[in-house]
């Protein structure tokens, strides 16, 4: 596989997923993303990988989507092409990428903004830096949240309302409070932290692996998780029919927002 905006390595039975884009705070246009899902079905097609872990070079994991690459493109000017490409891209690889039958550690550090949260959220456990921030403003753009609606089950319902309705964000240790995050550790740890806890998962039977992660998605699945998100897909393209309506592009774009939110996070 040809990487140019995803690093691939593999070893001790842990398959390490670099986002290299740092020059652009791993912001997310196509040939990432599809790179990323490459990397991913390669990490579950290897029979010797037992864990997967998604990183990222430089100062943050990802600043979300790459909105001048994806968001108002010449080819996609109505709704019917602005949900064929985020069908695939934003929920289908997200969904995809937190079904794979091998548990998944991602390590955040620095922002991780709404398309960010696509990345993090499908693995099983997050270890974040004490400087990382999560957030989600879309609705600073007329829309009601990301495409991949993890928000109410990471937060509970009102705190994911709060973080929706005023488009702020978490720290690292309220995200810990509130269960999206298992464990908080120093920025210099980072990696160090995710790799003993990799390779300690590494060390179980793959097949108890899998049947845990199977058990709790099955559960959270049963519970409502798969059919709200694909509901909730389509409420978020209401948004984007709404900014066609009144601007006739795909997406407000209140970039001062995301440039912002960029600037250096507090540790």
């Amino acid at each position: 596989m040809s990487n140019t905006y995803v690093e691939y390595d593999a070893s001790d039975r842990i398959a390490t997923i670099t986002l290299n884009r740092p020059e652009a705070a791993n912001a997310q246009n196509p040939a990432l993303l599809d790179e990323l899902d490459a990397a991913w079905q390669r990490a579950a097609d290897d029979p010797e990988v037992r864990v997967i872990v998604l990183q990222a070079n430089g100062k943050h994991f990802s600043a979300g989507h790459d909105i001048k690459a994806v968001g108002a493109g010449p080819s996609k000017t109505t709704l019917a092409d602005i949900y064929a490409f985020e069908s695939r891209r934003f929920l289908e690889y997200s969904l995809r990428w937190r079904n794979v039958p091998k548990p998944s550690i991602a390590a955040v550090q620095g922002v991780c903004i709404s398309g960010g949260l696509l990345l993090c959220w499908p693995c099983d456990l997050i270890v974040a830096a004490d400087n990382a921030v999560f957030s989600d403003p879309v609705v600073n753009m007329g829309i009601g949240g990301v495409e991949y609606h993890g928000h109410t089950w990471e937060l509970g319902a009102r705190k994911a309302k709060e973080l929706l309705f005023t488009a702020s964000s978490l720290t690292a240790a309220e995200a810990e409070r509130f269960g999206m995050v298992n464990r908080v550790v120093p920025l210099d740890e980072l990696r160090t932290a995710v790799r003993e806890l990799a390779t300690a998962i590494a060390g179980k039977h793959p097949f108890a692996l899998r049947q845990a992660k199977r058990a709790v998605n099955q559960t959270l699945d049963i519970q409502g998780f798969y059919s709200a998100v694909q509901s909730v897909f389509d409420i978020h393209q209401t948004g984007h029919g709404h900014a066609l309506s009144e601007t006739g592009v795909p997406i407000l774009m209140l970039l001062d927002d995301m440039k912002a939110a960029l600037a250096e996070p507090k540790s």
